[in-house]
């Protein structure tokens, strides 16, 4: 019997159970790992180091950060899917957050987990955890444990094709002892053994012809049609134009979609949701045609009021249309083939001119408006002008990897991505911490491309100082050595600060939310990278070139205004209410919000009544 049924040459001779894992995942297109040792794996990594030529290890400084980059690994086109390898015990526990940011995003990820060898198993060893139990939630779509050899061809077949199909988070439970026995490739022609196969299947493309009539005879005739798309559009930016010009609509874009869209065009409304622009809630609030796109942003109240619009929903899973707003046609397929076949029902006629005139005006007087906060004074940097002006420097093929907290708000409003450049975060979980593993897995899947990583201090502090060590350690591999990272520095958990006064009336809680100054910029230059310390707005005109033309990764060390104001597109007389209540109760930002003029701001926010 051959060791190696392909015949390629990938498993060595005597080839173990891990030998034969590593090679049939690189027949799924996994070749590279992401994860950190552990005498639970020793198996599998000695296998990848026995491996042929291509098969990467990367060793980050924390196995949270290896979901989260597996996660962004799919998210960033490094390949078909994102791959953990971790130990038992804490390091299957450690790897849990950023496998979730992949389930709740649908990015196909297999985890390969270390265990306990067989004969131990039951008997309190050492880091033993139910790693069934613990798994059910998250690979709940397939988990599984390896205690056979003839397994591992079934097992490892079954949980690349599921992730892949399922779009989600798989995983293999792989015993310790077991990883060293000798491989099984070809599993007996017997009762109980099986025979499987490493063609990834078909995926849903186009939705039926008549399902497609249906959709443009709702969408057709709309005067002010709307269109939402998410990450699901991300491949189809040509088509998602085509059908905007076509239905003359104004699009706003979830975050995970951003790079979907020209967010130069006056019609591109922007953002929506919480950290949305103006433009796109009026977007919503004014249209009768909605048509959305590979999204499913849960925020309820920024959609139409139910009724007001006709509705048509595209997305691959036919599970999750008709959630947020009762959609009248659900088109389950790819968003482009099928956006195309809508192109072709919705044929020729008259285009509502006047809508996209009148968005235009709101979006550009919105941008305007976001200009001249960004380049309000601040003590002593206004963050929102470092996004202002990012956005004027960015390169075309610019990678971006966005944090969660008041970077995320910035971005939204300031950063106007466009078609070439690749944009993502943790969409869903919303985890604080995901910046830094995006970044650094962005990098390895396009190391030819410059890349921007947008961080709070809070985030920073959390894994990102770590994980500079790892930046540190690669580096030097990656053909542009462009990576720059913007650490927003006001020793604050500002946005969580926001909340608070925003949503429970209470000033910000300095025991919760002050955070310690750290000299970031001096970490990287112990680390032998660049950085750079921004704190007077004098130095943020030639910042960009700066980090942009180095040599060498940097990080920008920017101290930034904490009473910086960040509100909601609809702030509400209640949510103005309870902010003014929190900072006449004795906020520590009292005077600092005062005096970056919490009325006029507030009133640039508020909605306007209609026929005004």
């Amino acid at each position: 019997m051959s060791a190696d049924p392909s015949g390629d040459g990938r498993l060595p001779r005597n080839a173990t159970v891990a030998d034969y894992i590593v090679a049939r995942l690189a027949e799924w297109g996994v070749h590279r790992y992401y994860g950190y040792p552990g005498d639970g794996i020793n198996g599998m990594t000695s296998a990848l180091q026995r491996a042929a030529g291509g098969t990467q290890f990367i060793q980050v400084r924390h196995e949270e950060t290896a979901g989260f980059a597996a996660s962004a690994h799919v998210k960033y086109g490094g390949g078909p899917l994102g791959c953990v390898l971790v130990t038992s015990g804490p390091g299957a526990i450690h790897v849990l957050n950023g496998l979730y940011d992949a389930k709740l995003d649908h990015q196909p990820v297999v985890a390969l987990l270390g265990h306990t060898a067989l004969p131990a198993e039951g008997g309190g060893y050492y880091q033993e955890v139910d790693l069934l139990a613990l798994y059910k939630d998250v690979a709940s779509a397939f988990l599984a444990q390896l205690d056979d050899p003839s397994q591992a061809r079934h097992l490892v077949d079954r949980a690349c094709r599921t992730a892949l199909a399922r779009r989600t988070v798989t995983a293999l439970v792989l015993p310790s002892d077991v990883q060293d026995e000798p491989a099984v490739p070809e599993p007996p022609h017997a009762h109980g053994y099986y025979h499987t196969s490493a063609v990834p299947s078909s995926m849903p493309t186009v939705p039926p012809e008549e399902e497609v009539r249906r959709a443009a005879e709702v969408l057709r005739g709309g005067e002010k049609v709307a269109m939402l798309v998410g990450q699901g559009a991300l491949g189809a930016e040509d088509e998602v134009r085509r059908v905007a010009d076509r239905l003359g609509a104004g699009v706003a874009t979830a975050l995970l979609g951003f790079a979907a869209v020209d967010h130069r065009q006056p019609w591109v409304t922007g953002a929506i949701g919480l950290l949305g622009s103006r433009p796109s809630w009026q977007l919503m609030r004014e249209c009768d045609r909605l048509l959305i796109v590979g999204s499913n942003m849960p925020y309820s109240e920024f959609y139409p009021p139910q009724g007001q619009a006709r509705a048509v929903q595209i997305d691959l899973d036919g599970s999750r249309m008709g959630l947020r707003y009762p959609t009248e046609v659900n088109l389950t397929g790819d968003a482009a083939p099928t956006l195309r076949a809508l192109l072709r029902e919705l044929g020729t006629g008259p285009v509502p001119t006047a809508w996209r005139a009148t968005l235009a005006d709101a979006t550009g007087k919105w941008r305007r408006a976001q200009r001249e906060l960004a380049e309000q004074q601040a003590d002593p940097v206004n963050p929102q002008l470092l996004f202002a002006t990012l956005d004027d420097a960015l390169p075309d093929d610019a990678m971006l990897a966005v944090d969660c907290g008041t970077a995320t708000a910035w971005y939204a409003r300031h950063v106007r991505v466009r078609p070439g450049m690749l944009a993502s975060l943790s969409g869903t979980l919303l985890s604080m911490g995901g910046a830094m593993p995006y970044a650094i897995a962005a990098k390895f899947a396009h190391p030819d491309r410059p890349l921007v990583a947008l961080i709070g201090d809070g985030a920073m502090q959390m894994n990102g100082v770590n994980e500079l060590i790892t930046v540190a350690k690669y580096w030097r591999e990656w053909a542009d050595p462009r990576f720059v990272v913007l650490v927003l520095n006001n020793r604050d958990l500002s946005f969580v600060s926001w909340e608070q006064r925003s949503g429970e009336g209470t000033p910000m809680f300095p025991a919760s939310q002050d955070l310690p100054d750290v000299a970031y910029h001096r970490w990287a230059e112990v680390l032998g990278l660049d950085g750079v310390l921004v704190d007077s707005p004098d130095q943020v005109p030639d910042l960009w070139q700066r980090a942009l033309g180095a040599d060498r990764p940097v990080v920008v060390n920017a101290v930034v205004d904490p009473a910086e104001l960040m509100l909601p597109p609809h702030f509400t007389v209640e949510q103005a209410r309870k902010t003014a209540a929190a900072v006449l109760r004795g906020d520590s930002d009292r005077t600092e919000i005062l005096r970056r003029g919490l009325p006029s701001v507030v009133a640039t926010y508020r909605p306007r009544r209609r026929g005004r």
